[in-house]
């Protein structure tokens, strides 16, 4: 279960001083459903709604995924209140926390990795001109997170360093984070991973495909109401087995076509 927000960039009204609606998602990864979401007036505010939308939530035995704005003690005790586990990103904005971390993972490096608990998964993808290798590193918590009065329930400790060639020119970036799943590397990797399906598989299409951050309505809850109705659109679309065509393509029959249109509505397969 992925959570992020988003900004309905064209949901300001400057003449009544009304700002952009800030919408912060859950996204079931693997199924590729939004199951909920809370409305906030900036993205400032967003760390008090994800608390909010977890008790809307039935979470029992899932992971939760988070950014490194919601690695607060508040939201960690709410997942695991709710019989979720986490995994949730660190950066300086919890310099003691960030530190932490990047002291551990120095220490590792001067022993070339090779320390007692310590897990390594190596992946390489080539897509769209881009050859990126990931390396995760999973280690136990070490006892001052353990046993830290505000990181609750801490379990393992994990780095990820990237390295991304594209047209020639090389970066990379190293990223830590916590979860209260014992340190499984592969697991581990592949929730760090998943998250990303929230930008790719609802943020992203619902921008390019149902142009979201064009939209000017702008009216008392209309904006709200309007996400929640592009989002189940875009749920019923991906999950139509009844044509093999994009999303947008899917889109423009359903327009022009009443039969496509109750096929996909009713969940009936084509012959």
């Amino acid at each position: 279960m992925a959570i992020d927000g988003k900004t309905l960039r064209g949901a300001f009204d400057a003449a009544s001083g009304k700002s952009a609606l800030h919408v912060v998602s859950a996204w079931a990864s693997g199924l590729r459903l939004s199951l909920g979401q809370v409305a906030v007036d900036g993205k400032s505010n967003e760390i008090t709604a994800v608390p909010k939308l977890l008790e809307l939530l039935e979470l029992t035995g899932a992971v939760v995924t988070l950014d490194a704005m919601h690695c607060q003690k508040e939201t960690l005790k709410a997942i695991r209140a709710k019989g979720a586990d986490y995994v949730v990103a660190v950066k300086d904005n919890q310099p003691k926390l960030f530190a932490l971390l990047n002291e551990l993972f120095i220490g590792y490096g001067e022993r070339d990795y090779r320390a007692r608990g310590l897990r390594c998964y190596r992946t390489v993808e080539r897509n769209r001109g881009r050859d990126e290798t990931r390396i995760c590193y999973a280690a136990p918590a070490p006892a001052a997170l353990r046993e830290h009065p505000e990181w609750f329930a801490v379990q393992s400790v994990i780095m990820i360093y990237r390295e991304c060639v594209r047209n020639g020119k090389e970066s990379d970036q190293v990223s830590f984070y916590l979860s209260s799943l014992p340190p499984k590397v592969k697991r581990l990797a592949r929730y760090i991973r998943g998250h990303w399906g929230i930008e790719n598989g609802l943020h992203w299409t619902l921008d390019v495909i149902f142009a979201e951050d064009k939209s000017r309505i702008r009216t008392g809850n209309g904006p709200e109401i309007a996400s929640i109705f592009r989002k189940l659109a875009l749920m019923v679309l991906q999950r139509d087995t009844s044509s093999k065509g994009s999303i947008r393509g899917k889109r423009l029959q359903a327009g022009w076509n009443e039969d496509f249109l109750q096929r996909i509505l009713c969940g009936f397969s084509g012959d």
